[in-house]
C-alpha cells in the first residue's frame, strides 16, 4: 500500500484546493436543501395524521426503494458518469417534495419517500466518486481524509442551516399557511423546493467532468454494463475480508443509531412549551448537525490519536457511542437531553471518515461510485432493520427503551472494528 503523505491546505496545489472548495460549496448547497425538511418531517407526518408505526413504515419504504436502487444506479455512474447520475437525483427530489405538498394520504406519501429513496439511490456513489478521483489526481498520495472531512463538515454545516430555518419557517409563517389551507410545515417543504432547484443549475455550472457519451445507445451500453459491476463488486467485497468487515461493523452501527435520528424530534418536543416548540426542535436539528460539522472537523486530528489507524480509531469511537446512547436514553429534562445529543451528534460526526477513508484504499477508481453505493445499501439495510425494530419498541414501551436495546449493536460493531483492527495490523496496513 502506497504511504500517504501529510494532508496540508496551503501546499496543495490551486487547482485541488479550487476542487475542495466547490465541493464544499455544492454539498453545502445541496444539505441545505435536505436541512430544510429534515428538522420537521417527522412533525409534519404527525401534522398529516401519521402515527409513530405509520412513520416508521414511510421511512421504511425509503430504506427499501434505495436499497432496491443502489447498486443498479451507482454501476451506472461508473459507466456514464457521476454528474447526470446526480442530475437525475435532484430531479427525483424535486418529485419527491412536490408529492409530499400536495396530498395528506398515506398512499402519496409512501410514493413521495419511494422517490426521496430513488433521489438517494441516484446521489449515492456519484459527486463523492467524483470528488476523490479529482483530488487524488491533483494531489497524489495525499490523505484524502482531511479532504473527506472539510466536505463533511460542508455538508453538516448545509443541515444545520437549512434545520435552523426549517424549524423557524413553521413558528414564523404557519398561521399565514392555515388561512391558505395548508399544512404550518407546508412552508419549509416550499423552501426546499426552491433551493433544491438552486442546487439543480450549481451542478450544471460548477461541476466539471469529463463528458462521456450520453446517446441512447451509451446509456443502454451503461444500463447493460450494470449487472457485471454489481457482481464484480459482490464478489470483491466477498473476496475482500477488510471490506467485508467494514460493511458489516457500518450495518450495524445504523441498526443502532438511526432510529435515534429519526425518532428524537417526537420524544423532545413534549419536554418544550407548545408556543415554541418548533423552533426550539429547528435549533436543536441544526445544532445536531453543527455538532456532526464539528466531530468530523476533530475527525483527522482523533486518527492521529491512533496513528492514522482508522480501524481503531472506528472502534473506540463506536464504544463511545453505545454508552452515550445509553446515557440519552435516560435524560428526562430538555437540558441534559441537549448536552448528551451534542456529545452524541459529534461522535456521530468523527465516524464518518476513518470508514470512508478505509473503504477508498480498498477500491480502485473504475469501481468507486458502486462500492460506496454497496456501502450504502447495507448501511440502508441496517438503517430499516433498527427503524422496524425501533418501530415496534417504540409503539409498545417508549423511544429510550428502543434506544437502550440499539447499543448493543454499537458494542457489536466495536467488536468487530477491533478485529478488522487486528487484520489490519497483522497485514502491516
Amino acid at each position: 500500500m502506497t504511504t500517504e503523505l501529510d494532508f496540508s491546505f496551503t501546499a496543495l496545489t490551486d487547482g485541488a484546493r479550487r476542487h475542495i472548495r466547490v465541493f464544499q460549496i455544492h454539498q453545502f448547497l445541496d444539505r441545505f436543501a435536505m436541512g430544510l425538511t429534515v428538522a420537521v418531517v417527522a412533525l409534519a407526518l404527525t401534522d398529516r395524521g401519521m402515527d409513530l408505526f405509520q412513520i416508521s413504515l414511510l421511512f421504511g419504504i425509503y430504506s427499501l426503494t434505495t436499497m432496491a436502487m443502489e447498486l443498479p444506479f451507482g454501476g451506472l455512474a461508473d459507466s456514464i458518469g457521476r454528474k447526470p447520475v446526480f442530475l437525475a437525483a435532484t430531479l427525483a427530489s424535486l418529485v419527491s417534495l412536490a408529492l409530499f405538498l400536495m396530498s395528506r394520504d398515506f398512499g402519496v406519501l409512501a410514493l413521495s419517500f419511494a422517490f426521496i429513496g430513488f433521489g438517494r439511490a441516484l446521489r449515492s456513489g456519484t459527486l463523492d466518486a467524483w470528488f476523490v478521483e479529482t483530488f487524488r489526481a491533483a494531489a497524489p498520495n495525499v490523505d484524502v481524509q482531511p479532504a473527506l472531512a472539510r466536505a463533511q463538515g460542508a455538508n453538516a454545516l448545509g443541515l444545520a442551516v437549512g434545520a435552523v430555518l426549517g424549524g423557524l419557517l413553521p413558528d414564523a409563517f404557519g398561521a399565514l399557511g392555515l388561512r391558505h389551507g395548508i399544512s404550518i410545515y407546508d412552508v419549509s417543504y416550499a423552501a426546499s423546493f426552491v433551493v433544491m432547484v438552486g442546487v439543480l443549475i450549481y451542478t450544471l455550472c460548477a461541476i466539471a467532468e469529463d463528458p462521456r457519451p450520453l446517446t441512447p445507445h451509451a446509456l443502454a451500453q451503461g444500463f447493460a454494463r450494470v449487472p457485471s459491476v454489481v457482481a464484480e463488486s459482490f464478489r470483491l467485497a466477498l473476496r475482500h475480508r477488510t471490506l467485508a468487515m467494514l460493511l458489516a461493523a457500518l450495518a450495524l452501527f445504523l441498526i443502532a443509531t438511526n432510529p435515534v435520528e429519526v425518532i428524537w424530534p417526537t420524544h423532545a418536543k413534549p419536554m418544550l412549551e407548545a408556543a415554541y416548540a418548533n423552533t426550539v426542535i429547528g435549533a436543536l436539528t441544526a445544532g445536531y448537525f453543527l455538532a456532526i460539522a464539528i466531530g468530523a472537523s476533530l475527525s483527522p486530528q482523533i486518527s492521529r490519536i491512533f496513528r492514522r489507524r482508522h480501524a481503531r480509531t472506528l472502534a473506540a469511537i463506536f464504544a463511545c457511542l453505545a454508552g452515550v446512547q445509553v446515557a440519552l436514553a435516560i435524560q428526562g429534562g430538555i437540558v441534559g437531553f441537549v448536552v448528551i445529543f451534542a456529545l452524541y451528534s459529534i461522535l456521530l460526526g468523527a465516524s464518518e471518515t476513518p470508514a470512508s477513508s478505509l473503504l477508498h484504499r480498498c477500491v480502485e477508481d473504475r469501481q468507486r461510485s458502486t462500492m460506496l453505493s454497496l456501502r450504502s445499501l447495507i448501511q440502508q439495510c441496517g438503517a430499516a432493520i433498527g427503524l422496524v425494530l425501533a418501530g415496534a419498541l417504540a409503539d409498545v414501551y417508549a423511544p429510550p427503551v428502543a434506544w437502550s436495546v440499539g447499543a448493543v449493536f454499537l458494542l457489536a460493531a466495536m467488536a468487530l472494528s477491533l478485529a478488522l483492527a487486528r487484520r489490519l495490523a497483522a497485514a502491516g496496513a
